[in-house]
């Protein structure tokens, strides 16, 4: 069964969606690239017992969230790559709420046990309103550590607990075992948040997040804590369009241990959330366990090649 066609053909069908050819456009666009966010659910799903089939309305949802929150997170970021440069800002507002409502939309029409429908929306409810605070904090960036969790808290973390809870009631998981997944979820969550800082930070030509003057992990930590090139990194960050200070910046992050931090704190988290799923009794932990060990394996590269550069 092909997931990803099949929630196409779900959305297209969604009331109102025959008729609005640029939404179904959107949606196939996104679901065309195959995001894994988007299967998350699945994992719930399948960890409680259910099969894909009936993690389908809940990977519908999670997709119809990610297009409405990338549509505005791309207008408050000003990036570059945003799908609102080519619809304009008023067209991709009201896109992403109509994303937002299909989602939801999506969950009430399919979820059949009443007291799952009724928690799978709170849960929804839940996550698109503290994302829009989340989201609302990231713009004024974070000027401390203790800041930047709030912003990962409220911002990435409600999005992977949603999927994660979703995705078990949509599965005939109990309240009380998808409540423990909303758990997992949110920190899985945090450590995608770094994990995305780091590569960010990395990234070649500069990402959004230097050029704005943004504070990802890796970026607050040169900036704010003392180091032999502290002043050096901050004179560069105010020039990072040049390759050649970006370069510079970047070996600094590394020499300077901004990303063995992060690094420690994604291998931390990844232990607390093992040690999570193992308390959470399920039908087959697996497809979660698989989860959180895809997403530190990319650490341990990254580790492996910091400390080849420490060394040279």
């Amino acid at each position: 069964m092909d997931l990803f066609s099949q929630v196409v053909r779900d959305f297209s069908v969604l009331s109102c969606m025959e008729s609005w050819d640029e939404a179904r456009e959107l949606f196939q666009q996104a679901a065309s690239r195959k995001p894994d966010h988007w299967l998350i659910p699945v994992r719930a799903c399948e960890a409680v017992g259910g099969t894909q089939e009936q993690a389908v309305p809940a990977i519908l949802a999670i997709g119809c969230a990610h297009v409405g929150i990338l549509l505005v997170d791309d207008m408050l970021d000003d990036d570059p790559r945003g799908d609102y440069h080519r619809m304009g800002m008023p067209a991709a507002s009201n896109m992403a709420c109509a994303f937002q409502a299909a989602a939801l939309y999506a969950l009430s029409r399919s979820i059949e046990d009443q007291h799952s429908r009724l928690a799978a929306m709170s849960s929804f409810n839940e996550m698109f309103l503290s994302t829009a605070f989340g989201q609302s904090l990231d713009v004024q960036s974070p000027a401390d550590e203790s800041a930047y969790w709030k912003v990962a808290r409220t911002k990435s973390s409600p999005f992977f607990g949603a999927a994660l809870q979703v995705g078990a009631l949509a599965g005939g998981g109990t309240p009380e075992t998808a409540e423990q997944l909303k758990k997992l979820g949110c920190l899985y969550g945090e450590i995608i948040q770094i994990h995305d800082d780091m590569h960010d930070s990395m990234e070649t030509p500069a990402n959004p997040d230097w050029i704005q003057g943004r504070s990802p992990l890796p970026i607050l930590f040169a900036s704010q804590v003392k180091h032999p090139k502290q002043g050096r990194f901050l004179e560069l960050s105010r020039d990072i369009t040049d390759p050649v200070a970006l370069q510079e910046a970047q070996e600094i992050l590394i020499r300077c241990g901004a990303i063995s931090y992060c690094a420690d704190r994604l291998i931390r988290k990844h232990q607390t959330a093992k040690g999570l799923l193992n308390r959470i009794s399920l039908f087959n932990p697996e497809p979660l366990a698989s989860l959180l060990d895809e997403v530190i394996a990319p650490v341990h590269e990254l580790l492996r090649a910091t400390d080849e550069v420490n060394q040279n």
